[in-house]
């Protein structure tokens, strides 16, 4: 795509759909996953991880399916379910590949799966993303799968992913025997302005064409965007891939100050409007100017033979004010 090529990209660095190959790895979201395969080693049952909107709760889900698929694990997998709780038990079965029945016939029949699977040293997990959909009467059904175990181990190992949504309902009284059950919490949250400019960096490295290095944005449009999107990934990369596309509609192969005020502008309901360098560049140069004004005119009073530089002066502090 010549979109792509006028920035030396041989795919789009900031798209909305998670995507591992591009995954740079926050020092939180590494710790998260590792604590998370240490529960799911030592049969902890439920983990939870809930984090606001945006900020990398789907992509740490794929990139603990993409290790548990690699480590020969048995994982059922589940996106914002919203289901009866029969319906629910069905679809963690076919997950698992066990056929469909009634209730009683697929919790005997996924009780029999995960037995096989403990015989074998295999773990069964399942990993539930946005799981805030389940509602009440989902969360009381996890906690019965969570009950299939032996005298000594947790058959089934469960993952929760969800909004802050997930906390709310889990603070009903009804489920406070699902909150007991819970091994492990998680929160995930905005990124630090250092993060978040190696983010962009990195999701430029990782999209670039071989043999192209040079900065597609610089670095004072990176902290402008990162601020406006109050460091949430999801928004950065929205206000990002804006910019470029600004950028590109310039001719510039280099997204500057200018370009990320314009992808703010244009995206009122998820950036949060901030004065960019050059704002606060013309905000001393008015005041400067405005000294200088005063001199000239001090200056054309006494000497009437400086009034083409006075002129001159004044016609370059208006430019500058007016913002040409």
């Amino acid at each position: 795509m010549p979109y792509l090529a006028h920035f030396g990209l041989k795919e789009h660095p900031f798209t909305l759909t998670p995507n591992t190959n591009q995954y740079f790895p926050i020092d939180t979201h590494v710790e998260i996953i590792q604590s998370i395969q240490f529960g799911i080693a030592r049969n902890t049952g439920i983990l939870k991880v809930v984090g606001d909107v945006g900020t990398g709760k789907t992509m740490l889900c794929r990139l603990l399916l993409r290790k548990l698929v690699s480590s020969n694990d048995a994982v059922a997998y589940l996106n914002a379910p919203q289901c009866d709780p029969e319906s629910l038990v069905g679809l963690v079965c076919t997950e698992f590949g066990i056929e469909a029945g009634t209730r009683t016939q697929m919790l005997q029949a996924l009780n029999t799966f995960l037995l096989e699977q403990h015989a074998i040293g295999r773990n069964a997990v399942l990993i539930v993303d946005e799981a805030q959909a389940l509602g009440a009467e989902g969360l009381e059904t996890i906690r019965l799968l969570s009950n299939l175990e032996t005298e000594r181990h947790k058959l089934l190992q469960i993952v929760m992913f969800g909004q802050s949504e997930l906390d709310d309902l889990l603070g009903q009284p009804n489920l406070r025997q699902i909150i007991q059950r819970i091994g492990f919490s998680f929160t995930t949250g905005p990124l630090t302005m250092d993060e978040a400019i190696h983010y962009v960096t990195h999701r430029l490295e990782a999209s670039r064409m071989d043999g192209i290095e040079f900065p597609v944005f610089d670095a004072a449009s990176v902290r402008l965007l990162a601020s406006s999107a109050q460091f949430v990934p999801r928004v950065i990369n929205i206000l990002a891939d804006k910019s470029l596309l600004v950028a590109y509609g310039e001719g510039s192969i280099q997204v500057t100050e200018k370009h990320a005020a314009a992808a703010i502008e244009d995206s009122p309901q998820i950036a949060r409007p901030v004065r960019f360098n050059r704002s606060m560049t013309r905000r001393v140069l008015v005041g400067v100017i405005a000294l200088e004004m005063a001199a000239v005119v001090a200056l054309f009073v006494l000497s009437p033979t400086l009034q083409f530089w006075a002129k001159d002066t004044l016609s370059k502090a208006v430019s500058v004010i007016s913002g040409q």
